[in-house]
């Protein structure tokens, strides 16, 4: 009998290796603070040995809030692309034993699996050098049709654009999960993301996307325009619904017909921005598969995402179905 998934989840399979630094050890890199940026495998090496120490941490962002719904309580799927080495021997470890279905074959005696150098700033704020790897062998051919038919919602990350035959494969689960009248989510994933790869964005959003989410530096790019408020007059009604974060502001959750603000979370400091958006939108899809209101989605998606930003590394240290009833006062 084919197995059921509440959420698909698609991306880049990373792992993550962060180490803590300051703005001069980024700016003396040549790296933009905040942003990520792709390098060669040689590029990881040199920088790997020039940071201090560090922690590896599964990641890659559909992988990370695969990680949170799991810990929430939906049943969900994953597929991303691994080698079989070291480091993707960790990644399928840590991503089945938190509950999330991953059969993606490996990839052999190619490239290895990829990892990204999270350097963060004393203020949370993340900046990524990520040497993709393994990741940019996924193909339409790792895209099973019954997982996607399966699934109630297909989420992908934009950082899959950056790569042809990746680009491909989330077309085809598109294709699919509209065939099969299901829902498909899109993440913008990063604002040089957006501006690589805007048109084929804005594209997407006409007819494939039911579910963007984006923040504030993300959705004023897709749009070209300086203020928030003239991207939600942009984005609504091209979508279903859009959940844009806002950082300490918040986010808001934008439909046809409505513009709800939902203050963020509380979190007693923030360590570490790795993996927040991420973790946002595991919790709103979760509150969204689940029949909440898009209030409450957004509330848990903010309650996930304090989780996260308050330890070093991107996915969540605690048990997120209790944290989120702890926070929010019912059942998540």
């Amino acid at each position: 009998m084919t197995q059921s998934f509440d959420i698909l989840t698609i991306g880049n399979a990373i792992v993550d290796i962060l180490c803590k630094t300051d703005d001069s050890f980024i700016t003396g890199q040549g790296l933009v603070k905040g942003s990520m940026t792709l390098i060669d495998e040689q590029q990881a090496d040199t920088l790997y040995e020039k940071m201090g120490p560090t922690i590896e941490a599964s990641g890659g962002s559909a992988g990370n809030t695969a990680a949170g719904l799991a810990s929430l309580g939906s049943k969900v799927a994953y597929i991303g692309k691994v080698a079989n080495d070291t480091l993707g021997k960790v990644f399928t470890h840590d991503i089945r034993a938190i509950g999330t279905h991953f059969e993606t074959p490996p990839l052999v005696d190619e490239l290895s699996t990829a990892r990204s150098m999270v350097l963060i700033s004393p203020d949370g704020e993340r900046t990524m050098s990520t040497w993709l790897g393994a990741c940019t062998r996924l193909c339409p051919d790792d895209i099973s049709t019954s997982i996607v038919e399966n699934s109630g919602i297909t989420y992908v990350e934009g950082y899959l654009w950056d790569k042809p035959d990746a680009k491909a494969a989330i077309l085809k689960a598109i294709e699919i999960a509209r065939r099969a009248g299901k829902k498909f989510s899109l993440s913008l994933s990063d604002p040089f993301c957006v501006d690589r790869h805007r048109q084929d964005f804005l594209d997407l959003l006409d007819g494939s996307v039911d579910i963007l989410f984006a923040n504030e530096q993300e959705i004023c790019h897709l749009y070209g325009v300086a203020s928030f408020a003239e991207a939600v007059e942009k984005v609504r009604g091209r979508v279903e619904v859009a959940a844009l974060t806002r950082g300490a502001a918040g986010s808001v959750a934008v439909t046809a017909g409505q513009t709800i603000p939902v203050p963020a979370a509380a979190v007693p400091a923030v360590v570490d921005t790795t993996g927040a958006g991420d973790l946002y939108a595991a919790g709103f899809l979760h509150g969204l598969v689940g029949g909440r209101p898009l209030t409450e989605c957004a509330l848990i998606g903010g309650i996930c995402a304090a989780e996260c930003i308050s330890h070093v590394g991107p996915r969540p240290q605690v048990s997120l179905a209790g944290f989120v009833k702890q926070r929010l006062g019912n059942t998540a």
